[in-house]
């Protein structure tokens, strides 16, 4: 016998072993899932959006444009860019107030860059939903309202509805489906950007937005 069949003869001699089988995903959560309902899962996600250094309001399906607008001029804001065919970005384009002006994003990015670097100061989209754990914004953005809006400008404006916060990770992508189908990108936003140096000096705005504003929009007439 030379060495070849040698070395295959002790490799067909060796037994495989049984393939382990999945962790119980489904099972570890339930095990260690905070129990709370949604006023708490609500109260935690704010919690700790505002410890990162996030603004959250609270608001209506009704109120929220008349917030944004007043937050924005007292912010002294002056171009927001809106999403394509949105019903937000409708709603917000029928507020017409004194030099505030809504920017849609329907130019490829190649025709209106410098634009959108320079000249734009806030952008607003909507979130599909939030993850009260990690205080996370779940946003999908598509053609209508592409990733560089919550990329670019300086401030970031996002819609929540309050009834799609879920209590961790797991729970948002089982609830949604997401195993069904999933965008080029989907975002976790827990926020304003952020960096910080060795010396562990942290320093925001310095890739992305230096201010995320929610607008947590709740039932008509429901306790905020």
């Amino acid at each position: 016998m030379n060495a070849r069949d040698s070395i295959l003869g002790r490799l067909r001699a060796t037994s495989i072993p049984e393939k382990p089988g999945l962790p119980d995903v489904a099972g570890w959560f339930a095990a260690h899932q905070r129990q709370e309902d949604l006023p708490q899962r609500i109260a935690r996600l704010r919690s700790v959006l505002e410890a990162s250094h996030a603004e959250v309001h609270d608001t209506t399906a009704t109120a929220w444009p008349a917030l944004l607008v007043r937050l924005a001029t007292e912010k002294g804001l002056r171009t927001v860019v809106i999403g394509t065919d949105t019903a937000h970005g409708a709603a917000l384009e029928a507020q017409a107030f004194g030099d505030l002006q809504w920017v849609r994003y329907e130019q490829p990015i190649d025709a209106w860059r410098d634009a959108l670097f320079d000249d734009m100061d806030a952008s607003f989209t909507a979130a599909r939903s939030a993850v009260a754990e990690t205080g996370s914004l779940v946003l999908w953005p598509d053609a209508s309202e592409p990733r560089l809006m919550s990329l670019v400008p300086p401030v970031h404006f996002v819609l929540l509805d309050a009834a799609k916060v879920h209590a961790d990770f797991y729970s948002a992508t089982t609830a949604e489906g997401w195993a069904h189908g999933l965008p080029t990108n989907a975002l976790l936003i827990s926020g304003p950007s952020k960096t910080a140096d060795i010396q562990q000096t942290l320093a925001y705005g310095a890739h992305g937005p230096r201010q995320l504003i929610v607008l947590l929009c709740h039932a008509q007439g429901e306790a905020a």
